[in-house]
């Protein structure tokens, strides 16, 4: 059996909005829905996801599609980025390499991603514990764990290749069984 790394499809962006208040676009809804096709095995009976509302409309139409309630845990958000907020596209770009680049230093105030990687992996592995589950994320911080998986240093060559993208693991062996692989809208 194998477990699910699912980072939360397309959302509205809205500076006005707190990050964590985004919902999915209607491009995210349908990416969302063909989720099940490519990010749930028939033998797992859990999905758990972030508290973000972006993360919870993902996982929420995955449950919907599965049969399967959805479950929270705070400790599967995304990095913390309260003190800059929104970020201009260029300018996010640039602090978000600058994040994966020295995972030991905050940039900006942001969580460092050494800090940020030993709560995902904690999180993941607590929410495995019991068996196989779809976790359903956020892109920065399932890279930190795909970099855990795979013993190499934290890099942001392994960032998802757009939202609503998944990779396997095996939660026994603690190893990823696959790369990203982007849900397909269609």
């Amino acid at each position: 059996m194998v477990s699910s790394f699912l980072t939360h499809a397309e959302v509205v962006v809205d500076p006005a909005v707190a990050i964590e208040s985004w919902g999915l676009s209607p491009e995210g809804r349908a990416r969302a829905a063909r989720a099940a096709a490519v990010a749930w095995d028939a033998g797992t009976r859990r999905i758990v996801s972030s508290t973000e509302r972006k993360a919870v409309e993902t996982a929420d139409v995955l449950a919907d599609a599965v049969g399967v309630p959805a479950d929270r845990d705070p400790l599967l958000g995304e990095i913390d980025r309260s003190a800059t907020g929104y970020l201009p596209p260029t300018v996010f770009e640039s602090v978000v390499d600058a994040f994966f680049a020295e995972p030991e230093r905050s940039v900006r105030g942001w969580e460092r991603a050494a800090d940020a990687q030993d709560r995902i992996v904690a999180a993941v592995r607590a929410q495995c514990a019991t068996g196989d589950a779809t976790i359903v994320s956020h892109g920065a911080v399932g890279a930190l764990l795909l970099a855990h998986l795979r013993g190499v240093p934290i890099t942001r060559a392994l960032d998802q290749p757009g939202m609503g993208s998944v990779f396997h693991f095996d939660a026994r062996a603690w190893q990823a069984t696959s790369g990203w692989r982007r849900v397909p809208v269609s």
